[in-house]
């Protein structure tokens, strides 16, 4: 048996707890290998790195002892049953604590646990108080029903590891699905739309926000399973093939667009086009995510309508305003000229030169207005 003895004491600790079903089933074995062999005690032991646990047992109510006075430190070293007619005239064994004092133990016999890995874990084992011996049959059945220990315990661990591994599937699967649950609440929660698409172009998930959108303005049911392409406006479905398959190569794109354009339902809508690729880099996937700017679209024009009144009013400030401002400054020059003078004269230049500063004043305010600080956008 080649393994290492750290090896071997990790495979007893797999064994070390057992649950009462396969408890009763040892007891059972100790029991029936104890009126085979006719002796009053009979056990299965497991040798840890410093004690001798008894998983079974029949005789005794001891719970275990150290691993220095076992006996079975040498079933282990063995795949054949050991027997020891007479443990005082056992050189090995004869100062033994347990055969010098109580319980004064004089014979044993034991076939060893060997598991499917070839670990020697304990034994199956019976003990007289008398010096004796064991037949040929009686051998036969110690190592028998020893076969039948290491099955029970290895098939024990087995639907114990599995039960373990189940309830971590569990857990695991609940901890998705409630992870699963909130990542819903939030994607469905945004009043933008999401879709994702396969490479097929086939939907695979969307939001409740593309599943309203969608229905409120196409009157179509959207289903996982259908083509991208069927909810796509024909004059924009060359662009938008166009815009995915930039996507599938691993790039992101944006672009903005009117939708059912000239009917009650017109709006504009930015949509980023997003790679979804896999652990291994590569693009499985794309996202759509679109959202609503027909508020800041509507803007947009309705400042540009602005800027071209504003415009307009310059035009009339500079031109039609400041024209008979220049005319009257035209007169007051004539007047001067020709030396005509009147009581109100110099009032009025004063008035008229006044009129032409403040006419200037508001048309280089209205051309920095237009050409220096346009009128933001108030989202």
């Amino acid at each position: 048996m080649h393994y290492t003895e750290q090896d071997r004491i990790n495979t007893v600790n797999k064994y070390i707890k057992l649950d009462a079903g396969i408890e009763n089933d040892l007891d059972e074995i100790v029991e029936l290998i104890s009126e085979i062999c006719g002796t009053p005690v009979a056990l299965i032991t497991l040798l840890d790195d410093t004690t001798q646990w008894f998983k079974a047992a029949i005789g005794t109510d001891v719970k275990c002892t150290d691993r220095e006075v076992s006996f079975c430190n040498g079933t282990i070293k063995q795949d054949q049953v050991l027997i020891i007619p007479d443990l005082l005239l056992d050189k090995q064994h004869c100062n033994n604590p347990l055969v010098i004092n109580e319980p004064h133990v004089r014979f044993y016999a034991g076939a060893p646990l060997i598991t499917k890995e070839g670990h020697a874990i304990g034994s199956l084992c019976v003990v007289d108080m008398l010096p004796r011996n064991i037949n040929e049959k009686q051998k036969k059945s110690l190592k028998t029903l020893a076969r039948q220990v290491v099955n029970l315990m290895e098939l024990n661990w087995s639907l114990t590891t599995l039960d373990e591994k189940h309830k971590k599937e569990q857990e695991h699967a609940l901890t998705i699905s409630e992870s699963e649950l909130k990542l819903k609440a939030v994607f469905d929660s945004t009043e933008d739309t999401h879709i994702l698409i396969n490479k097929e172009c086939e939907i695979i998930a969307f939001n409740r926000s593309a599943e309203v959108f969608i229905y409120n303005n196409y009157r179509q049911q959207i289903r996982e399973g259908d083509s991208i392409f069927d909810y796509t406006e024909p004059a924009m479905l060359r662009q938008f093939k166009k815009y995915i398959n930039i996507a599938f190569t691993g790039r992101a794109i944006k672009r903005e667009w009117q939708l059912m354009a000239g009917t009650a339902l017109e709006c504009w809508k930015i949509t980023s086009f997003i790679p979804v690729k896999n652990n291994d880099g590569e693009v499985i996937g794309v996202s759509l995510n679109s959202a609503d700017v027909t508020h800041r679209k509507k803007q947009e024009e309705y400042i540009k309508i602005q800027n071209a009144a504003l415009q307009r009013i310059a035009i009339i400030q500079s031109h039609e305003l400041r024209r008979p401002v220049a005319s009257l400054l035209g007169i007051m020059d004539l007047l001067r000229m020709e030396k005509i003078n009147f009581s109100y004269f110099d009032m009025m230049e004063v008035t008229v030169n006044e009129l032409d500063r403040k006419i200037r004043g508001i048309v280089k305010d209205s051309e920095d207005t237009l050409h220096r600080n346009h009128l933001s956008i108030v989202a």
